[in-house]
């Protein structure tokens, strides 16, 4: 049988309580916001910005999805995201099954340096970065947008792949290879079926990262037809500057892909992040 609860705890669990009601109040009411805003018009949100429309005015939706510049930036959007998405996931878990599970001079000093590159800010390089795709020929060009994205998206992956990599008992190895399993075979065939919950976190990380990426897209594209959702919320938020309402449901629309795609992998994202800890 359990003990009550002291008051000292009693108070802990209502201050961690009411810290959680208060950071979720924080993230719905927002998000509440801009959903019930779409069905309203401007009247409306001035006059009752949080409570339900009255009447309600499904045509700011209707109009966003029937037109083909948003479909245009939804495609553009899924593109470079599922292909940084790969490219990153790809070459961080070789990367890391490396730094993993074989030792080397100069492995440490090479983990630390991915490491560095987590703070290292992106905005820095926007400028050289600039210079150096114009000289490839990679503006305008989805490629100008996916290398970069995977190269800044690689520190955080390899990071928490190496450690569900280094996770898994050398005992399995041991037994693969006495299968006839070469370095390639297990990794293939053993280790990236074991890190799947390892790889739906970084995957999810580097897709929303993608998703979300407003700076790098703008400098990398000036042909409208490659805008992705980001670029396509700012140009519409300009076209519409006076109608708040359709604004709302253009960024609620936008947000739609990504989050469906995490409550989809929330359980695997969950279960990866917390794996890496353990590790």
């Amino acid at each position: 049988m359990t003990s009550p609860a002291n008051p000292a705890q009693r108070a802990r669990r209502l201050l961690l309580h009411l810290i959680s009601i208060a950071v979720g109040t924080l993230i719905v009411v927002p998000v509440w916001f801009g959903v019930i805003g779409g069905f309203k018009d401007n009247g409306q949100l001035s006059t009752n910005p949080l409570g339900l429309p009255d009447p309600w005015v499904p045509a700011n939706y209707v109009e966003i999805f029937t037109a083909g510049v948003f479909w245009r930036n939804v495609g553009n959007s899924v593109l470079i995201a599922v292909a940084s998405t790969f490219v990153v996931v790809a070459a961080a878990a070789m990367a890391a099954y490396v730094f993993a599970r074989f030792a080397f001079r100069g492995r440490e000093f090479l983990v630390t340096l991915f490491a560095i590159g987590l703070m290292f800010p992106f905005a820095v390089a926007i400028l050289p970065l600039f210079i150096l795709l114009r000289g490839m020929g990679l503006l305008d060009n989805p490629l100008g947008v996916i290398l970069p994205q995977a190269a800044f998206g690689l520190p955080i992956t390899i990071i928490i792949l190496r450690q569900f990599f280094r996770a898994i008992p050398g005992e399995v190895e041991e037994a693969a290879t006495l299968d006839g399993c070469g370095p390639f075979g297990f990794f293939w065939r053993v280790l990236l079926p074991m890190a799947r919950p390892a790889l739906a976190t970084v995957s999810v990380l580097a897709l929303v990262s993608s998703w979300n990426n407003f700076m790098l897209p703008l400098v990398v594209f000036t042909d409208q037809s490659w805008w992705t959702l980001p670029l396509g919320v700012q140009a519409f938020q300009g076209q519409y500057s006076d109608d708040t309402a359709k604004v709302l449901a253009y960024v609620v629309l936008s947000m739609i892909p990504a989050l469906g795609f995490y409550a989809i992998a929330e359980r695997q994202l969950i279960g990866g992040l917390s794996g890496s800890v353990k590790g």
